[in-house]
């Protein structure tokens, strides 16, 4: 019983430390849920028989030349420094950086105004000499050193990346969590993208004018706000994917960045789980509509006020405490990514954090337009269509600004919900044109400022309106539009075959959960290469739940998945193939698909065959043929 009551204790002191490092990490906790605990590490201490003391450690090896010198390039300059090789500092001995002590099995770098010191138990000790930041004199803005722009850029991107990880460790849901179905990104005061994390194609383009427009719909910002919004015509793409925006602000109150990410919620409302539905004709059915809602108001809290929104409507979320939880993380992504760039400007100064943040922006579209000197002069124009026929016609010139995109000629706004918004569209021209630059660029607003798109009202712009059940539906548009935007843009270039053309959308779920997953499919082949097998292609770039956690948290159980031999298009460089997924339903669900090219198959290039169309296939208990559907359908298991 003793034991016990110890036992209950300890794990006590471990749900303790574990919030306050959740806290500290991510700027909350979930005091009321419960833990699971995954592993386990025990530590047993004793005393040994005869503890060896310090300096009875192997003797140091003899120091190298002491007078050795060589020159290192650092912080932007080249300097001469100390070279120690062969082994390490004698005991006792301090090496002023900048040096370079180097043996058999390490190399330690002495930045200028460190000092290193060999201790008797073999450590080495590195020590700041003087106060103030290592870095040498902040560069001025105005002359950007190659190497501190490319710094400068990496310290951004990696940011980002702090961010997704923040978002990934802290996530509920499995579509957050498992297929890591988000992006974070940085962008300065005008909401122009800075730096992204490798995450969704998709959300780069999109976040950049959200965070524009939602800045401009709320009256004020003031430090310690963060916003929610979902709404596909401010910026956004459609309902599941919730953007989540935050101001940075320096102590004096000047707005200077914004952090955002946005993430697909597998459930948000709507007509059918998965918030999906293939059957929607207007907005108001796919979910609950989120219009720059300030989840923090200076600092209060407004989670319960957003949960009473997310419950309301004719067609509420199915999994308000999910959804609530996942934004609790974005929230905590964005902080993490404020708190560092908090931490840059402290450490290199206000003028060249902002300066550098221009820098790498101009030099994207500097890259950009030689890119764009390389093409044809020629004007070129490409058709290609939907399943049902639905067209999307582009024209492509090199014009005064760059290159024009004319979409003039696309068929107009849709009874179905595969109308696009105009920041889908900026989010496929933004990718496949960063996909032309052969040289790793970053991929930020400077990409679009020499590209011009013109875009008249038709289902890749359709109009706005007040009340969501006036609003055209969109949700198809996000996942399947976007692909055959990007078709149509690489046909006209004639840079690549067109991919699968399809996300292969897949949802179920009954009144108490949702799930959501994208199927990955070929990619296309191109001059000297073929493409790539069972890979997601282009505006996607999701994991797929593995096996044991789809099985594990879900009432179905899959049989196959493999790829589909043959099915890429044949030719010189052969079209990648595509995948089969073979799944059952152990209980009762509704089941909804969203997909493309199941009437004609990817087109191919330079005398290229097309792909195969793909299949959508289902059997009935009891049944021995299976059904053909069609690319858009919904069914039941009951």
């Amino acid at each position: 019983q003793e034991s016990s009551i110890e036992l209950e204790t300890t794990f006590e002191c471990c749900r303790e430390d574990f919030e306050a490092a959740h806290e500290r990490l991510y700027g909350f906790t979930h005091p009321q849920r419960e833990l699971e605990l995954v592993a386990a590490r025990v530590s047993c201490e004793g005393l040994a028989a005869a503890a060896a003391s310090e300096e009875e450690d192997e003797p140091p090896a003899p120091a190298g030349d002491p007078g050795k010198t060589g020159r290192v390039f650092f912080a932007g300059s080249w300097q001469e420094a100390r070279q120690l090789e062969g082994a390490f500092l004698p005991v006792g001995e301090s090496l002023c950086g900048p040096a370079v002590a180097a043996s058999e099995y390490h190399t330690v770098f002495v930045e200028p105004g460190w000092t290193a010191s060999r201790q008797t138990c073999g450590h080495i000790l590195l020590e700041q000499a003087v106060s103030g930041s290592p870095l040498p004199e902040r560069a001025q803005a105005a002359q950007p050193d190659p190497v501190r722009l490319e710094i400068f850029h990496q310290h951004f991107a990696s940011i980002a990346e702090e961010m997704g990880v923040a978002l990934e460790r802290s996530a509920v849901s499995t579509n957050v969590r498992e297929r890591l179905d988000f992006s974070c990104a940085i962008f300065d005061s005008c909401g122009g993208l800075v730096a992204n994390a490798p995450h969704i194609p998709v959300h780069l383009g999109a976040m950049g004018e959200c965070v524009r427009q939602v800045a401009r719909e709320v009256s004020s910002i003031s430090p310690g706000d963060v916003i929610v919004s979902n709404d596909p015509f401010l910026g956004g793409s459609h309902l599941p994917d919730v953007t989540v925006i935050t101001p940075v602000f320096e102590p004096a109150g000047e707005l200077l960045f914004y952090t955002a990410n946005r993430a697909h919620h597998a459930e948000i409302g709507g007509m059918r789980p998965g918030s999906m539905p293939p059957d929607s004709k207007n907005l108001a059915e796919e979910g609950v509509l989120i219009r720059c809602f300030k989840v923090i108001d200076g600092g209060r809290n407004c989670f319960a006020e957003l949960g009473e929104l997310l419950r309301s409507g004719p067609w509420p979320s199915r999994s308000p405490r999910e959804n609530i939880a996942d934004i609790e993380a974005q929230v905590a992504a964005n902080k993490a990514g404020s708190r560092r760039l908090d931490e840059l400007i402290a450490a290199c100064g206000r003028e060249t954090v902002l300066g550098y943040m221009g820098h790498i922006q101009a030099a994207a579209r500097r890259l950009m337009e030689l890119q764009i000197e390389r093409l044809d002069p020629a004007r070129k124009e490409f058709e290609d269509e939907l399943d049902d026929g639905t067209r999307i016609v582009l024209k492509l010139e090199r014009c005064e600004r760059g290159v024009r995109l004319d979409f003039t000629g696309t068929s107009g706004v849709l009874g179905n919900n595969f109308n696009a918004t105009p920041a889908i569209v900026s989010s496929a021209v933004l990718y496949c044109f960063r996909c032309l630059v052969e040289s790793d660029i970053p991929l930020n607003a400077g990409v679009l400022e020499p590209l011009e798109i013109i875009l008249p009202e038709c289902f890749l712009n359709p109009p706005a309106a007040a009340d969501p059940a006036e609003c055209a539906a969109v949700s198809a548009g996000n996942v399947e539009t976007s692909q055959r935007i990007v078709d149509a843009i690489f046909g006209a270039l004639g840079a690549v075959a067109a991919s699968q053309g399809t996300m292969n959308n897949l949802l179920f779920g009954n009144e108490d959960f949702g799930y959501y997953e994208t199927i990955a499919g070929g990619a296309g082949a191109g001059a000297g290469f073929s493409g790539a097998d069972g890979v997601h292609t282009h505006m996607t770039n999701t994991r797929i739940t593995d096996p044991e956690v789809l099985e594990r948290r879900y009432p179905v159980r899959l049989h196959r998945f493999c790829l589909r031999p043959g099915s890429g298009g044949a030719g010189e460089n052969r079209g990648g193939d595509g995948i089969v997924r073979e799944i059952e339903f152990l209980d009762q669900v509704e089941v909804s698909i969203l997909s493309q090219r199941r009437s004609k198959g990817p087109y191919g290039l330079a005398g290229g065959e097309a792909g195969q169309p793909g299949r959508n296939l289902l059997r009935r208990a009891g049944q021995a043929d299976w059904e053909e559907l069609p690319g858009v359908a919904a069914f039941s298991t009951k």
